[in-house]
């Protein structure tokens, strides 16, 4: 068997806490090593022009349908064209944020997408998986939701 070509920061189960500090939300995150880019429920999906910036703002829930919503105005990172589970492709507004999962902080891009009909709110890309091994068989590892 090879050997990694770095060292593994930390194991995850396929299942997730992670907080989102700037966006004061904690949430359950699915790891999808077949995403390049990791995902977050958005509604109400905006994009504006400020002082020469561009900006997104969006609403979105930490706890499902009934918790209550947050509305966030950040910079607009990126838009980029996203292919979905189902094959359907759609541009998609990207964010950057500092994400913490466990003892862990980085940054992360985030895609801004209506996930209200699936079971997480957010799933974790290839990109924010990196220097982590996703231990399929587990979750939770970092903290009970």
């Amino acid at each position: 068997m090879k050997e990694l070509p770095y060292q593994a920061k930390a194991v995850i189960g396929r299942r997730e806490m992670v907080t989102l500090p700037e966006l004061r939300l904690t949430l359950c995150a699915k790891a999808d090593t077949g995403a390049r880019t990791s995902s977050l429920h958005a509604e109400d999906i905006e994009s504006y022009e400020e002082d020469g910036h561009l900006w997104v703002s969006f609403t979105t829930r930490g706890g499902g349908p009934g918790s209550p919503a947050h509305v966030h105005h950040l910079h607009l990172h990126d838009r980029r064209r996203v292919t979905s589970s189902n094959g359907q492709a759609e541009w998609r507004y990207v964010i950057r944020t500092l994400m913490q999962l466990g003892e862990l902080e980085f940054p992360v891009e985030l895609t801004l997408t209506d996930r209200r009909n699936m079971r997480h709110p957010m799933l974790l890309g290839r990109r924010a998986l990196r220097r982590l091994l996703v231990a399929p068989g587990a979750g939770f590892l970092h903290g009970e939701p």
